[in-house]
């Protein structure tokens, strides 16, 4: 009883109520369209409860080894459901929504943090020094997805040993990266990989016992991994069903599943004008993907059978280079308002639109 109080508590525990549907619907063979929504329903309110239970761990971890905690489990829905789509031999898939998770923390997440924020509290402050270390280390580690890419063409095709080789290579490369941006971070207080916990009036983790922050993580992770396989089984019925592309439902469906609780703290610390923590969830959760996600899943994928390389399309490379640019000639000058909110919003919508027309 006392774990079902403290679930409760979190308004969109309402949709705990999708899983089983999503159960029930996958069964008893409904529509796959039905099974599709009650599933990425049901995974929602889970990965808001990973993201609760790892913040609920930092009052017992301390704030450095919590930001440590934030930094390895701020994505794992998203890593869930990739790994699910790896399993059932779908890469493009997983492509799209790296591609996805990246423009949407930079355009769509900033960019209504920026909005709320603007409109509620006028022109808004952030650290412009951390912002261009950000900026920085956004842009490099962008440019190391973007590499394989262009370079692929040059050694042979996709599936070819060396473009495998290359892309493991890349990727052993960036998780060194990704560890020494934790080793800085943890020793410093303006580091890129690792933020500080959100506002706790926001989210009432302070009266969870340890216990119960343990048993909700280890209960939600399962719950995802379980959804996730039944949400990706899922996605080619709909394909055919609904004509929306397989490239669409990865680049603009997953991300916002997976990280949608996270989207709404980095919107909600900007409204109370904490525009520095919001930069930085945002940032933080676009390097994590890049440098963490993206290469783990390069590795992840060779153990399952179904190589997995860091060869993106077109315009998923363009997308990522305007998003990048976008973000950071926003960020640079340390202010932002509520139309700079909305032109990186725009920017978002003009994407997804232009995603949603590709004929792949």
């Amino acid at each position: 009883m006392k774990l079902f109080k403290y679930l409760r508590a979190k308004p969109i525990a309402i949709l705990l109520l999708a899983i089983p549907l999503a159960l029930l619907g996958e069964f008893t063979h409904w529509n796959p369209v039905l099974v599709f929504f009650f599933s990425a329903l049901g995974v929602v309110p889970l990965a808001g409860y990973i993201g609760d239970a790892t913040e609920a761990l930092v009052h017992y971890t301390g704030p450095r080894l919590g930001g440590l905690l934030n930094a390895t489990l701020g994505n794992a829905a998203e890593l869930i459901i990739t790994i699910a789509a790896i399993r059932q031999g779908l890469p493009d898939l997983v492509k799209a929504s790296i591609t996805g998770s990246i423009l949407g923390n930079l355009l769509l997440v900033l960019g209504m943090a920026m909005l709320v924020g603007g409109v509620r509290n006028g022109m808004q402050t952030f650290d412009r020094r951390q912002a261009g270390n950000n900026a920085i280390m956004l842009v490099l580690a962008v440019l190391t997805l973007l590499v394989p890419s262009l370079l692929s063409h040059y050694i042979g095709n996709e599936g070819s040993i060396k473009v495998e080789a290359l892309s493991l290579g890349v990727a052993a490369v960036m998780i060194i990266l990704y560890v020494l941006g934790l080793v800085y971070s943890f020793k410093s207080v303006e580091g890129p990989l690792m933020t500080e916990p959100a506002d706790h009036k926001l989210i009432p983790h302070e009266a969870w016992p340890l216990r119960v922050a343990l048993l909700v993580l280890a209960a939600s992770t399962v719950g995802v991994a379980f959804l996730s396989e039944i949400f990706v089984g899922a996605v080619e019925p709909v394909v055919a069903s609904l004509g929306i592309s397989e490239f669409f439902i990865g680049v603009i469906f997953i991300p916002i599943i997976g990280n949608v609780a996270e989207h709404l703290v980095a919107v909600q610390v900007a409204a109370r004008n904490k525009m520095t923590l919001s930069v930085e969830i945002a940032v933080a959760s676009s390097l994590q993907i890049a440098l963490f996600v993206a290469p783990v899943l390069v590795f992840i994928s060779l153990l399952l059978g179904n190589p997995l390389t860091l060869i993106f399309n077109q315009f998923e490379l363009l997308a990522l280079m305007a998003g990048v640019l976008i973000a950071a000639l926003v960020s640079a000058d340390g202010e932002s308002n509520w139309l700079e909110g909305s032109e990186l919003l725009a920017i978002y919508v003009i994407l997804g639109l232009a995603f949603f027309l590709l004929p792949f």
